[in-house]
């Protein structure tokens, strides 16, 4: 039997608490495994809401959505923090590193959290090992590997955070707007880099981006309309 596919959502909707209208609403979405999309869209078009909906950090108000083939509707949250820990890779925007820790420190984080990733990551050497070998296919080497992260410049910290996102080879990885504080060479090298990790690794991955240049580098581009404001007109809502 084949594996279900990455993303699977049917009338999938979220409202936040007390809003009137829907900030996300996508009638169907599949995403296969192994997959790299881009997402784009204007602000309000609901990518963050996406992006929250597949980490299980949010569940849906209306709608269904399998993430790896879990239920992510109907799931205890504390189901979803462990499918997160498990499976989930996040690459956050402003990356989250912990300052005071050293940069393998941040990567080998995963692991002491999940123990499906780092038997994963054993697979491939021991867990420190791998965590090593991506921290140098992300081009840093071993003098920056025991700098702490908050002495580290911006793209050596974005690469640490990637590393992380990474290590033990976890079904899904997650980024969001990841290049926004690089310029235009540093942000290709960075994405040659992250594209050739998960492909290795067979990696599902959804990157979000306003940076319509990248889209061609993608398998999949998913145009996350301004959902927002056209509904807001159709129900006479006045938005500030």
């Amino acid at each position: 039997m084949s594996e279900p596919p990455a993303v699977a959502a049917a009338g999938l909707r979220f409202r936040w608490p007390g809003a009137v209208i829907d900030c996300l609403v996508l009638p169907s979405l599949r995403i296969e495994r192994g997959a790299c999309v881009f997402v784009h869209g204007p602000s309000g078009s609901g990518k963050s809401t996406l992006l929250s909906l597949l980490a299980g950090v949010l569940q849906p108000t209306g709608g269904d959505l399998r993430v790896l083939g879990h239920d992510f509707s109907r799931q205890k949250p504390v189901a979803l923090d462990r499918l997160r820990a498990d499976h989930i890779g996040y690459l956050f925007q402003q990356f989250n590193l912990l300052p005071y820790l050293s940069a393998i420190d941040n990567v080998m984080l995963p692991l002491r959290l999940s123990v499906a990733r780092r038997r994963e990551a054993e697979r491939w050497g021991a867990g420190l090992s791998h965590a090593r070998t991506l921290l140098a296919s992300m081009g840093l080497g071993p003098d920056e590997w025991q700098q702490r992260a908050g002495t580290l410049s911006v793209g050596q910290q974005q690469r640490v955070a990637a590393a992380r996102a990474l290590v033990g080879r976890p079904a899904l990885v997650i980024a969001d707007e990841p290049t926004s504080a690089l310029d235009s060479e540093r942000r290709d090298e960075f994405l040659d880099l992250l594209l050739t990790a998960c492909r290795e690794a067979a990696s599902t991955l959804v990157f979000v981006s306003h940076d319509l240049t990248l889209a061609q580098r993608f398998d999949v581009v998913l145009n996350l309309p301004a959902l927002n404001e056209a509904r807001a007109r159709a129900e006479g809502v006045v938005l500030a």
